[in-house]
């Protein structure tokens, strides 16, 4: 199989790698703070005698719907956060650039990139073009495909 960027986690930054950490054990935290009262409600309706026990001291069936409701708000504020967030993704994705941007010439992508200059014409003539990676995501060799 083919080593895609996504695949190899060495290319992401160190602050992309431990921000993805940070939302996997939140979304982990979240996720386990919500099923902890789904199995306390089993265990009590399967008639588990410490769960019986157990739902008698924290107040029963209204400290049960008291606890819902919590859940159900914060079921609500996640889904209204969410909401947000997409929002602002598609209205930042629309912003138009402005145009004072430095147009970049051919011999700044030669050097950035550390390709020939020739090389890089020869693939802006042809149809087709392989780019080969080395592991650290840098390109090694340009193969332009000439249709005849």
């Amino acid at each position: 199989m083919k080593d895609y960027i996504i695949n190899t986690p060495q290319l992401q930054s160190l602050k992309k790698r431990i921000s993805a950490l940070f939302v996997w054990a939140i979304c982990w935290v979240m996720w386990i703070y919500l099923l902890i009262p789904l199995v306390t409600l089993s265990s009590w309706v399967l008639g588990d005698k410490k769960m019986i026990n157990e739902m008698r001291w924290f107040g029963g069936y209204k400290s049960l719907l008291e606890l819902m409701e919590i859940y159900v708000a914060t079921l609500l504020v996640m889904v209204a956060l969410w909401f947000c967030w997409i929002i602002y993704r598609f209205l930042r994705s629309r912003v138009v650039l402005p145009s004072a941007h430095k147009i970049v010439s051919d011999q700044e992508l030669c050097v950035f990139y550390q390709v020939k200059n020739d090389e890089l014409q020869q693939c802006r003539n042809a149809a087709v073009v392989t780019v080969y990676f080395d592991d650290h995501g840098h390109i090694v060799q340009l193969e332009p495909h000439i249709e005849r």
